[in-house]
């Protein structure tokens, strides 16, 4: 039988900063072609990036598992947490503090997001990733206190951001559920209810239809940095599970504020280098966990993309197929012990 892989986070760990990079990179570019824009109309633009990049990157039947139809619960509060509340609170956010601060306050979606894991799905959280948690919040409590020198105004802009980090990291959790879907249609799906809701509130609130360069610009960023960026972290949850995911992600915000930065914003105070770099020592305890024990499989039945090499599949097929693939499949029960991560098949309780 294959030996599971010794490095199952690694997989994981690099999509997951893909995502991260992409998502970090949109949230000063949100800042700058957004202004002036409503909220709603701004989110609106963004996940209709995201459906259409969904919509493109759709796999075959024969590659992922369909989305169905006892999904559409889940994907309907997916939206309205992730693709409404989550970029409406964001947007006004950055319309009332800078955008660096705003960026490294978003470390603390990282935060709900493994606190939510552990909650819903057990996952485990040891002394270390306590730790790291901790030092998230603490850092994200520095920049409400750098923001306080700025005037309330920067208080009320943070507090939305973080209003938008609690919503991401509830989609999060939700999503989490979903990972074994095909994350093409877990985005267009996604995106096009988030789309239409937000779109449906713009026109309500009267909010002005944006100008063609600045609408083509934020339908540009959702595309990258909220389709792409979500197909990416869909796929690295599927990979190590929901907490580990959003610890990676975490170094989107530091992403964001590099490039705020090098957009020439100037603003903030030794309070945000002292919050930036306890949270950057959180993403690193965070990251470098490893976890290994004797474990049992009980018997398990579902459907994903999946290969024959990991340890965990051993069915046959006539003829053995190469490459990844998805069907309905059986595991039997095994015991046996390697480094794993709280993936679909590693749920088990500590």
């Amino acid at each position: 039988m294959a030996r599971p892989h010794a490095l199952p986070a690694l997989r994981g760990g690099l999509t997951a900063l893909a995502a991260a990079v992409l998502f970090g990179i949109s949230t000063p570019l949100v800042q700058r072609f957004g202004a002036g824009i409503g909220s709603f109309t701004t989110a609106a633009l963004l996940y209709a990036g995201a459906a259409l990049v969904g919509a493109v990157l759709r796999r075959p039947v024969e590659r992922e598992a369909r989305v169905r139809g006892g999904d559409a619960h889940r994907l309907f509060l997916m939206a309205v947490f992730g693709a409404a509340i989550g970029p409406v609170a964001l947007a006004w956010g950055l319309q009332h503090t800078s955008g660096t601060s705003a960026s490294l306050m978003l470390t603390l979606e990282a935060v709900f997001t493994a606190l939510l894991a552990r909650l819903c799905y057990h996952e485990t959280l040891d002394r270390r990733t306590m730790l790291a948690l901790s030092l998230l919040t603490l850092g994200g409590m520095l920049l409400v206190l750098d923001g306080a020198q700025s005037g309330r105004n920067q208080v009320v802009g943070l507090l939305a951001v973080a209003a938008a980090t609690l919503a991401w990291g509830i989609d999060n959790t939700l999503s989490r559920a979903l990972a074994e879907r095909d994350p093409g249609q877990v985005v267009m799906f996604k995106g096009a209810v988030g789309a239409l809701a937000t779109a449906t509130l713009a026109l309500l609130f009267g909010e002005p239809v944006p100008g063609v360069a600045a609408g083509l610009a934020l339908l540009a960023i959702g595309a990258t940095g909220y389709g792409l960026s979500l197909r990416f972290y869909l796929l690295a949850q599927r990979a190590f599970g929901a907490a580990r995911t959003g610890s990676v992600f975490a170094f989107a915000p530091f992403v964001g504020a590099l490039l705020a930065y090098g957009l020439g914003e100037r603003g903030g105070s030794s309070w945000m280098l002292w919050g930036g770099g306890l949270m950057i020592l959180g993403i690193i305890l965070h990251g470098i966990e490893r976890h290994s024990h004797e474990h049992a499989h009980e018997p398990l039945e579902h459907e994903h993309a999946h290969s024959h090499d990991d340890g965990h599949h051993g069915h046959t097929h006539e003829p053995m197929p190469r490459s990844p693939h998805s069907h309905a499949h059986t595991h039997m029960p095994i015991r046996h012990v390697h480094a794993h991560v709280p993936d679909d098949h590693h749920s088990h309780r500590h």
